[in-house]
């Protein structure tokens, strides 16, 4: 029994057949429409989510399963006291396979101890997001078709953004990539973060100003500054507004750059940039259903049943 804690816990050839899987998928979709006959998915969900839990729970329908869960930690025994290890003990007699995120970080490492079936981290905390990593990495390679060969800049939250954190991870792995950081002081990167990439030699900037890097940029990847990992109110709406992509400073991009987002945007990219061919947020989206579904099989070994 395999789990999903970091997107690094599957090597980059191990990728590359997921990948594959999820590009068949996209292309085939009726070919996987009974895959997981017969099977359900728990999604445990202590925080609230739109993508992800949706998306999960679309991928696991348009494989034939069933989906039983949880939207809110109020809603579960976690309001009663219940602890993670005794409610994934319980899921596990219901369920197949279970998606879990959780404010704190680590806590689906403790669920995957205990469990005895497939645990996926759908997000802990500002610690790990990797079924979002994994679909920022389809995303590209579909896109880009290649990962590596590319200057990628990251704007925003840079900080408390797990999306980032577990992309940058993720991307060290391949060839020829440098890092442009674009962030206020007070949400730059975290240390350990460029201490990798120093042990590693790949190339990094932090710059404050997006106008200044745009046109060296092959993929902008945009982030909303998180209100729910703040203490401060005062801060919060100071840096909310740092950064908004518009349609003046897509101008400054290379023709075929791609803006990058894990969503929910709040106001860190113009409406005006939907209709822009470089904005690739939503199809990005989409992807991270084939991705899911990808997952889901692989992590319970099943094949393709058409009937």
């Amino acid at each position: 029994m395999r789990h999903l804690m970091s997107p690094l816990d599957f090597s980059t050839e191990e990728l590359d057949l997921l990948f594959g899987l999820a590009e068949d998928i996209r292309k085939n979709p009726a070919k996987y429409a009974h895959a997981c006959h017969g099977k359900i998915l728990a999604t445990c969900f202590y925080e609230p989510s739109t993508r992800t839990r949706l998306s999960f729970e679309s991928a696991m329908i348009r494989l034939g399963g069933q989906i039983i869960g949880f939207a809110d930690a109020a809603s579960s025994s976690a309001s009663k006291g219940e602890s993670v290890s005794d409610t994934i003990r319980i899921i596990s007699c219901y369920a197949d396979i279970c998606a879990m995120r959780h404010p704190k970080e680590g806590a689906p490492m403790v669920a995957a101890e205990k469990s005895l079936i497939p645990v996926i981290n759908a997000g802990d905390g500002g610690h790990q997001h990797p079924t979002q990593t994994l679909t920022d990495l389809l995303t590209i390679h579909s896109l880009k078709g290649r990962l590596g060969g590319f200057t990628i800049g990251l704007c925003g939250d840079l900080k408390f953004g797990r999306t980032v954190h577990s992309l940058i991870k993720a991307l060290v792995r391949y060839h020829d990539i440098k890092f442009v950081f674009i962030s206020p002081e007070e949400l730059r990167v975290p240390d350990y973060i460029t201490d990798l990439l120093k042990s590693r030699n790949i190339p990094y900037e932090e710059v404050i100003r997006l106008e200044r890097v745009m046109p060296q940029l092959d993929l902008l990847y945009m982030t909303r500054v998180q209100k729910e990992r703040f203490f401060n109110e005062e801060d919060y709406v100071r840096l909310k507004d740092f950064y908004i992509l518009n349609a003046d400073k897509m101008a400054l991009a290379k023709k075929d750059m791609l803006v990058l987002h894990p969503l929910p945007r709040v106001n860190e990219i113009s409406v005006e940039v939907d209709e822009d061919p470089r904005a690739a947020y939503f199809r990005q989206a989409q992807y991270g259903v084939y991705v899911r579904m990808a997952l889901i099989l692989t992590l319970l070994e099943l094949e393709p049943a058409c009937e």
